[in-house]
């Protein structure tokens, strides 16, 4: 299950046949909606930043499961309050129904963290025969390619927002998911610049 770093770059960079697909998932854990205590006032002209009330509230966390496709921008989400393994095959039989049937095999790139090789996730993934697991290396993760569409997330939506409630971050995130789609772009890489990268660590992807 677990996959090289050179068994991933030939997954994200080689032609794919028409019936296959790839889906990087990972999760994004503890989003926590922390209402301020007076709104954020936006930047205004003579070079004023934005300025934010550094006091705030807890109001609980939600967690983000995500599955991007590097070669679509394609992103598939959902927010759940826990990442139980049951969280984690729901999301799989969702991404799965989302994927034409006519795409008899689904690369699913996953970090090697708990959730993905628990035994029930495991057990879930007999009932989707189409998904094949490739897991990320250890000290890895930037091998999936999801982790970038979470950074730009971050810095496009959740850096600056005030969120009153779960919910309230529930409605952000799908809203972002639905204007990404509407603008969804490939990313594209080639095996030479992939290789750079790994050139410049090569600790990391052993």
């Amino acid at each position: 299950m677990y996959a090289t770093g050179a068994a991933l770059i030939d997954l994200y960079t080689r032609p794919l046949r028409d019936a296959e697909m790839g889906r990087s998932r990972d999760e994004k854990t503890s989003l926590r909606p922390r209402p301020r205590l007076a709104p954020t006032r936006p930047a205004q002209p003579q070079n004023r930043p934005n300025q934010d009330e550094h006091e705030y509230t807890r109001a609980g966390a939600l967690n983000l499961c995500a599955a991007f496709d590097t070669r679509s921008g394609r992103v598939y989400g959902q927010g759940d309050a826990r990442t139980r393994q049951q969280d984690c095959i729901a999301f799989l039989a969702h991404v799965a129904q989302e994927i034409a049937e006519h795409i008899r095999t689904i690369h699913l790139v996953c970090d090697h963290v708990r959730t993905p090789h628990g035994q029930e996730v495991t057990s879930g993934f007999a009932t989707h025969p189409r998904c094949v697991v490739h897991c990320t290396p250890g000290q890895c993760s930037w091998l999936n390619h999801v982790e970038h569409w979470f950074s730009m997330l971050q810095r496009q939506r959740l850096r600056l927002v005030d969120v009153a409630s779960t919910e309230h971050l529930r409605m952000k995130l799908e809203q972002f998911m639905g204007e990404w789609t509407q603008q969804a772009h490939p990313f594209n890489g080639s095996t030479t610049s992939v290789a750079q990268v790994m050139a410049e660590a090569p600790t990391r992807a052993a």
